[in-house]
């Protein structure tokens, strides 16, 4: 697991982080700017699940190329390329007026999305040394989180003053972001280069460490992990297109007060990261982390549940700020597992495969929520939601445990003598429990977004987004 040699280049981690947080709010500024056009204007659930599956399906699709490309590709060039697509797209979706239209930009706009998520998730561990990471790690998912709460709340009052122009025209802007860090951040990666510091200019080699054959599939914990979490996303996912309905006509609550209360969750996911990026640092043990995170998810989904029992939207705030803390420190979590698991010349690969999971998951909670929305009310399907999600996580318990248990009986048997660390499951020699990464990304993940657009009930993935 390569990280950077020398000192940390905290000027990098400043710029990446600043450019994702710009982005990511631009991101989600026009998100919920479309959301709330389409449920204003009559638009039923398979009108805003459609939009929210042409804001996914790119990343899912798209993955095993953009994955690759991230890994191969000078990741200056690809930052500045998305930065200026996405904000020309962005800029076309203000003018925009025919709703297939609008279908098409999204799915460009997330297809660029596709491309900055890896990009920016496996730059960050190459900016630091292992024992830096969890805090550029949590730097990282704070400027993303940050952008996330303030993006659904500039929506709710721009729509409400100004119509959905405006707030379009002002997130293409978040996106020229991307640029600016393309041009300016000094760590690079992708194509044949090797970590080096030369004339200040940090490149790292793709070829340092032999990834070519690491696969996901290969690494049960790794397995195990991503297959709980896409499993509670499909279960869970619908409420991203429910909320709108749910905050909107059941509660009755103002365009203002959703988006007020969309951007609790993600404060949640704020606060969330940093007091378990502690917890994080004390746990040298992979598997401890992944069963961490199994308990961080049931609270995600007791939160989903116990929602249907408010009378009013204002009392959401505090549901959603503990679902979210929970769903933050799960990001930390599992974030530091791949990290730690993966070769850096593979991290590419591994955050878009583990992204295309998790986004995967969450369009069939879209494709859900569409549908049954049209036969049946907002609540009850919040309470399917919740339960569902805690009969997934139930039924994972077992194969994590058992994916735990192996990894362990592997770690004893190919212990090395003392100070010469250990072998990980992809063949790449992983850090002794001294220099191991001390804490924590979407994700995107780049660390990650929330998997929904514009909504903040959805599980929010770190896989570092852009």
């Amino acid at each position: 697991m390569s990280f950077t040699s020398g000192e940390s280049r905290w000027a990098d981690v400043a710029l990446a982080t600043s450019a994702r947080g710009f982005a990511t709010c631009g991101q989600f500024l026009t998100a919920t700017t479309l959301t709330l056009s389409l449920q204003t204007s009559g638009a039923g659930g398979r009108a805003v699940a459609g939009m929210l599956l042409a804001a996914t399906l790119p990343l899912v699709a798209l993955a095993p190329l953009t994955g690759r490309l991230a890994d191969r590709v000078d990741s200056r060039v690809l930052l500045i390329g998305a930065g200026l697509a996405q904000s020309a797209i962005c800029v076309a979706l203000a003018y925009a007026g025919h709703p297939l239209l609008v279908v098409g930009l999204v799915a460009l706009l997330a297809a660029g999305l596709a491309v900055a998520q890896p990009v920016l998730a496996a730059l960050v561990p190459a900016m630091v040394r292992a024992t830096d990471l969890p805090r550029a790690t949590a730097l990282n998912q704070t400027a993303g989180m940050l952008g996330v709460l303030t993006g659904p709340a500039l929506a709710g009052f721009l729509v409400g003053g100004f119509g959905t122009r405006v707030p379009l025209l002002i997130a293409a802007i978040g996106y020229l972001a991307l640029v600016v860090a393309g041009l300016l951040v000094r760590t690079r990666r992708g194509g044949p280069r090797q970590v080096t510091v030369t004339g200040g200019v940090a490149i790292v080699d793709r070829d340092a460490e032999p990834a070519g054959s690491w696969r996901l599939r290969r690494d049960p914990l790794l397995v195990a992990m991503v297959a709980t979490l896409a499993g509670v996303i499909a279960a869970i996912g619908a409420i991203n297109v429910i909320e709108v309905f749910y905050v909107r006509e059941t509660l009755g609550a103002s365009a203002s007060v959703y988006g007020l209360v969309t951007g609790a969750w993600t404060l949640g996911v704020l606060c969330g990261a940093w007091i378990f990026a502690r917890v994080a640092g004390r746990l040298t043990d992979d598997g401890a982390l992944v069963q961490g995170g199994l308990l961080l998810l049931g609270g995600c989904c007791v939160a989903v549940l116990v929602s249907v029992t408010v009378p009013t939207a204002a009392l959401l705030v505090p549901l959603w700020l503990l679902g979210g803390l929970c769903n933050g420190g799960d990001n930390v979590f599992h974030n530091l597992v791949v990290a730690r698991r993966v070769p850096e010349a593979a991290r590419g690969r591994a955050f878009a495969a583990v992204g295309a999971s998790v986004q995967g998951a969450a369009m069939v909670g879209y494709l859900l929520g569409g549908l049954l929305l049209e036969a049946t009310e907002p609540r009850p399907l919040i309470v399917g939601c919740g339960v569902a999600g805690l009969l997934v996580l139930l039924g994972f318990v077992v194969p994590v445990r058992r994916a735990v248990r192996a990894e362990r009986s592997r770690a004893r048997q190919t212990q090395a003598p003392a100070g010469l660390g250990r072998t990980g499951p992809a063949g790449a020699e992983a850090p002794d429990a001294e220099s191991s990464p001390a804490g924590p990304p979407s994700v995107g993940s780049p660390g990650a977004e929330p998997s929904g657009a514009g909504s903040g009930a959805g599980l929010a993935t770190s896989s570092a987004s852009g």
